[in-house]
């Protein structure tokens, strides 16, 4: 009896073990932006060789990253929230470009780590705003805006 006890407990503790080591894994694997619309990921080893629209970002980069790995992902908000953006990550502005009336911001942010190489800085937060709108993606926006 007291060994079937014993079994039952070290049965318990591996299971409690594997459902914190899979929580802390969900953790890690977090949306990098909170309440954006039209989210994506992109996947590949350019980073914009898949895009995958996503409805779930929490659920499908967990799944996307076991599979393939997701490379950047991006996301779309009403209005101008460039400044709000670049804060939360405590991004600095690398340099900005402007064409067809889109403002686009490169920007460099610790908390992101990781980046590419443009202009001869590292950027890993490229925020675009125009026509009421906002794109924050890391390491860059893929796609239309």
């Amino acid at each position: 009896m007291r060994r079937m006890c014993r079994v039952c407990k070290a049965v318990a503790v591996i299971v409690c073990c594997a459902l914190c080591a899979a929580f802390g894994c969900a953790l890690l694997r977090a949306p990098v932006f909170e309440g954006g619309e039209r989210y994506e990921f992109y996947l590949g080893a350019s980073s914009s060789q898949t895009v995958v629209p996503s409805q779930t970002p929490a659920r499908d980069k967990l799944l996307l990253s076991g599979l393939s790995g997701v490379a950047g992902e991006s996301a779309r908000y009403e209005g101008d929230c460039a400044a709000e953006i670049a804060a939360r990550f405590g991004a600095k502005l690398q340099f900005t470009e402007e064409a067809c009336g889109v403002v686009n911001y490169y920007m460099y942010a610790p908390a992101l780590g990781g980046g590419v190489r443009l202009n001869g800085k590292t950027v890993n937060l490229h925020i675009a705003v125009g026509n009421g709108q906002t794109a924050a993606g890391t390491p860059l926006i893929f796609g239309g805006f």
